[in-house]
């Protein structure tokens, strides 16, 4: 397994190499070098911002094809609470679970389902650990993977609680087994997912060894096929009821939707990478206290804002909170091992920023990154390929680029051997 695994890639073809990216990167992952972007995989944690601002479409968010479920003898789907906002006038999830079923899943099992059991988990690990408050939610891979290489003093205040797809896919599969007999390689699990970063946490989890699921497919690309499937089932008069969650589940889908279901008052929630951020930084700083617990989604709105969606986020938000009107507040029932859903390895810190193998070397080298820029003009401006001054500066000490790929340092340098050949 690949220790620095990404879902977000660049298609050369299609991109210009203009600096509109690499201003816009919240962790400075990506470079332009030779009139292409580049992506470094050790910063990069799949936020997807580098995707909704690409005029040119060169980024590309990675996925599994649809047409892979027909890989396996049994096929189950996993909706993410977001999926439910896409569509317009949704009075009954019915309607999506029974239509992803005429799409050739074998079966459903919300997610949001598993969310709820979340949601029980949470508000008792609060209760238990209150020497870790506030505790960071774990259920956004991108703000969790933010925190492992940005904010390791955080790093013990993340909810060691599987995230909700997790759970999802594992009840699912031992549900399916016990329904079919069938044994575990012949069942696959398949989340319809908002985003990139779900990709990820797929194939290089993280708190967990293996994930359970087996494949992830982007909720825009399903899409089409189940519009068209949900207006046959709509025209029935009898559903299958396949509903397992509430009120609690469903509002996991937009920002704030998985503290409110916490049952408290002490908490706060934020979402949009660059808010993240800043709320990281000033938790780091203790400028923010007399907190229980902090929700954090790196997109805007929550999962509703993710890049593999197709709704406005903040349309699909007020769509999920007019579906949820008339809904119970929990319809989880299901019994669990309570063991088996919490982290079975700890998150370990990556420095993938410092320069140095030990804090001499380290101190030493910053020492120069100061020392280069202050033969930068300051500008950040973005001409050399990296997004300000200071990165450029650290991509020399790291032995990634020249001092002379500053185009205002290049021109003193032309000038001064023009003087010297004249002279």
């Amino acid at each position: 397994m690949e220790k620095f695994l990404n879902s977000v890639h660049l298609s050369e073809d299609l991109c210009k190499g203009c600096i509109n990216c690499i201003k816009r990167c919240p962790t400075e992952a990506i470079r332009v070098h030779n009139g292409k972007a580049v992506i470094k995989k050790e910063f990069c944690i799949d936020c997807g911002e580098c995707i909704r601002i690409c005029v040119n479409h060169a980024k590309k968010a990675t996925y599994d094809p649809v047409d892979m479920i027909h890989n396996y003898k049994y096929k189950v789907a996993l909706p993410a609470p977001s999926l439910y906002a896409q569509a317009n006038n949704l009075d009954d999830v019915n309607i999506v679970l029974n239509a992803l079923k005429l799409c050739g899943f074998d079966d459903v099992f919300e997610v949001s389902g598993a969310a709820e059991i979340v949601s029980s988990l949470t508000r008792k690990y609060i209760d238990e650990n209150q020497d870790k408050w506030p505790i960071i939610s774990t259920a956004c891979p991108t703000v969790t993977r933010l925190i492992r290489v940005k904010f390791p003093n955080l790093l013990e205040h993340l909810l060691p609680v599987k995230p909700p797809m997790e759970i999802a896919a594992a009840l699912a599969r031992k549900r399916a087994i016990e329904k079919t007999g069938l044994k575990s390689e012949d069942i696959g699990i398949f989340f319809i997912s908002p985003c990139p970063a779900k990709v990820t946490s797929v194939r290089s989890p993280l708190g967990y060894k293996k994930s359970d699921v087996d494949g992830v497919l982007a909720i825009k690309h399903i899409y089409p096929e189940l519009i068209n499937k949900m207006s046959v089932v709509a025209e029935k008069d009898e559903l299958e009821d396949l509903i397992i969650s509430g009120k609690i589940g469903i509002s996991w889908g937009s920002s704030d939707g998985e503290s409110s279901g916490l049952l408290i008052d002490s908490y706060l929630a934020a979402d949009g990478i660059e808010n993240v951020i800043k709320v990281l930084e000033e938790l780091e700083d203790q400028k923010i206290s007399g907190l229980k617990f902090i929700e954090l989604n790196a997109c805007p709105g929550g999962c509703v804002g993710g890049v593999l969606t197709v709704e406005n986020p903040y349309v699909a938000k007020s769509k999920l909170k007019k579906l949820r009107r008339y809904m119970p507040v929990t319809a989880n029932h299901m019994e669990i091992n309570e063991a088996d859903m919490y982290f079975d390895s700890e998150i370990e810190y990556e420095p993938v920023y410092t320069f140095g193998s030990n804090v001499v070397d380290n101190i030493s080298k910053m020492m120069h990154v100061e020392e280069l820029c202050k033969k930068f003009p300051g500008l950040d401006c973005g001409s050399c390929g990296a997004p300000s001054c200071k990165a450029l500066a650290e991509d020399i000490v790291r032995g990634q680029a020249k001092e002379k790929d500053c185009i205002h340092v290049l021109r003193q340098f032309i000038n001064r051997f023009s003087d010297e050949i004249n002279s």
